[in-house]
């Protein structure tokens, strides 16, 4: 096929892996299922509308609407676990693993995760995405549940039908943002130069001879600019788009 034949990108085409992801967690005894695009964005993933997937993808309990809580991407072992490690990954009987020996999930605990949660198994997909951005579709169970065998016959299915759904998401969500490539100007790229030094805003001001609420102004425009919702995503993205690699 070539590309010319290829359909265009269409938030209804996202929708429809959404839907696809939640089918493949069925389909492997795992019918609960959680999303983001993007876990440094403190906002809920959405949809084309505006309205989070969570809120019509299957979840344990629906009406606690977990996916209000900023703090939860970094309490959640298991988005820690897709932090740190591109494969998918299973979790069962208090621990993590993967397909293969690996020493990167060691140190999460997820020792009283059933206890607290009740959830007896899952399987995480890490999407390591564009831009150093990483988002993650988690499917867990209240049931017995043999993951080693689930594992096994049903994880790269799962992650490919998850990597799809969260790259497209993203690309669109990003187009959303911005129809062209982001560009900084030379004060915005140095302000964030700065902040990736770990200078605040009075250090930066006084060594720029710029006032506070400039360098303000500067570093929230960069953010716009990238579709960044904070300082350390701004510093991320600035970072892997090249736009902090001349010396100040």
């Amino acid at each position: 096929m070539n590309q010319g034949s290829m359909p265009e990108l269409s938030w209804e085409a996202v929708d429809r892996l959404a839907a696809a992801v939640a089918a493949a967690g069925r389909r492997a005894g795992l019918p609960y299922v959680a999303v983001q695009s993007d876990l440094g964005d403190p906002k809920p993933m959405t949809d084309g509308n505006g309205h989070a997937y969570a809120e019509s993808l299957p979840w344990v309990d629906a009406g606690a609407a977990y996916w209000r809580d900023r703090a939860l991407a970094l309490r959640s072992s298991f988005l820690l676990a897709a932090r740190v490690f591109a494969e998918p990954i299973w979790f069962a009987e208090g621990r993590l693993g993967s397909w293969r020996p690996t020493h990167s999930l060691d140190a999460i605990d997820c020792s009283r995760v059933t206890e607290e949660f009740g959830y007896t198994g899952a399987i995480i997909a890490p999407a390591h995405l564009a831009g150093g951005q990483v988002g993650a579709v988690v499917w867990v169970t209240t049931a017995p549940i043999d993951i080693p065998a689930i594992f096994a016959a049903h994880a790269a299915e799962m992650f490919t039908t998850a990597l799809q759904f969260l790259a497209a998401h993203s690309e669109l969500a990003t187009r959303r943002r911005r129809l062209t490539p982001a560009t900084l100007s030379p004060r915005e790229a140095q302000c964030v130069r700065w902040a990736a030094a770990g200078k605040t805003n009075a250090e930066i001001a006084a060594i720029l001879s710029l006032s506070v609420s400039t360098v303000r102004f500067h570093l929230r425009n960069a953010a716009e600019k990238l579709g960044a919702a904070t300082r350390a995503r701004l510093i991320q993205l600035a970072t892997a788009m090249g736009f902090l690699g001349r010396h100040v």
